[in-house]
């Protein structure tokens, strides 16, 4: 008999407004720094990365205004919904994405938060380039084009 608990589905979250507003140029996987009841919340599925961005602190990569909904069942040391956490890259990765990011038009934008096969929390953070309103409405198009394809097939 098994126990239905309510951490063992697959956590996959994505953000789904980053793909619109930006051309993913590079793809790359990071560790998260969490306090506390912070993976229990994100094993709940109660995370938000529509507003998240990553920016540069030094030599360090951080990850601001995501948002992570307090645990409900903890005492008085719950976490900080908002604060801002650090993202844990090899020094290659945060060599070449510095470079990268300090070019003109570039950004860092989390892109989906996961829980690997080991039960860590992952982050996939993407080197990113602004859409222009064109692009984007060609976007559009292809989901519309596709969805129509989808709905003839059946």
């Amino acid at each position: 008999m098994a126990k239905n608990n309510k951490f063992d589905k697959i956590i996959n979250i994505r953000n789904k407004k980053a793909s619109f507003e930006f051309e993913f140029l590079d793809k790359f996987k990071s560790g998260i720094v969490l306090r506390g009841t912070e993976i229990k919340s994100i094993r709940e599925g109660k995370v938000s990365l529509t507003e998240a961005y990553c920016y540069f602190k030094g030599d360090e990569l951080f990850i601001k205004q995501m948002h992570i909904a307090p645990y409900t069942l903890a005492a008085h040391y719950n976490h900080d919904p908002v604060r801002e956490r650090k993202l844990l890259l090899q020094k290659q990765e945060l060599k070449k994405l510095q470079n990268k990011f300090s070019e003109k038009g570039l950004s860092i934008v989390p892109v989906r938060i996961f829980i690997n096969d080991r039960g860590l929390a992952k982050m996939e953070v993407a080197l990113a380039k602004g859409k222009k309103v064109h692009d984007k409405r060609r976007s559009i198009k292809e989901k519309d084009a596709k969805r129509d394809l989808q709905r003839m097939a059946f």
